[in-house]
């Protein structure tokens, strides 16, 4: 099945489930990034459009914890940086109807939360097609070691994410009924 097909049709599965009631539990991240051992403490969330998981919870609860919280701002050619946000801090939405901070304080996160559109066994990632966090997920790699967590449904979970040389595997997946 094609990408784009794939796309359309989990994101009609998304939709149909009442989000409300689905978390995904913070203690399964916080073990992931315990038992990787970060000493800096800079994590990239997202935030939640078109039905994706939230990490705002899991984000205020690492905010709690002395973790520098970042957000992603898109840039021409595909990119993105993350700038640190705080939750009093207002937020800009951009062309794509995507909530970001203001660009003041440019940070490397050491931990990303990736929102994702599908995955499958092998921790690839099914994105909407732009290619931005697995050119950001290159960028940062060669900098430094960065930890990259998948956020999703258990409903997102398809048998096989057909993938390019560009594609960059995630290092784990948390769902609202298991982690990988």
């Amino acid at each position: 099945m094609l990408k784009s097909k794939q796309r359309k049709e989990i994101i009609k599965r998304r939709r149909k489930i009442n989000q409300n009631n689905i978390e995904i539990n913070f203690n399964k991240v916080l073990k992931l990034i315990k038992k990787n051992n970060f000493k800096k403490k800079i994590v990239g969330g997202y935030y939640p459009v078109n039905y994706e998981v939230s990490d705002l919870t899991i984000l205020r609860e690492l905010k709690k914890r002395k973790f520098k919280i970042s957000l992603p701002v898109i840039k021409n050619n595909h990119m993105m940086n993350f700038y640190e946000w705080s939750f009093n801090e207002p937020l800009n939405v951009n062309r794509y109807g995507i909530p970001e901070p203001n660009q003041n304080n440019l940070v490397y996160p050491d931990i990303l939360l990736v929102p994702l559109v599908g995955f499958d066994k092998n921790l690839n990632r099914l994105g909407y097609g732009g290619g931005y966090y697995d050119r950001l997920i290159e960028r940062l790699t060669k900098k430094k070691k960065v930890l990259k967590i998948g956020l999703a449904l258990s409903i997102q979970k398809i048998n096989n994410v057909p993938i390019t040389k560009y594609d960059k595997k995630l290092d784990n997946i948390v769902t609202d009924k298991y982690t990988l």
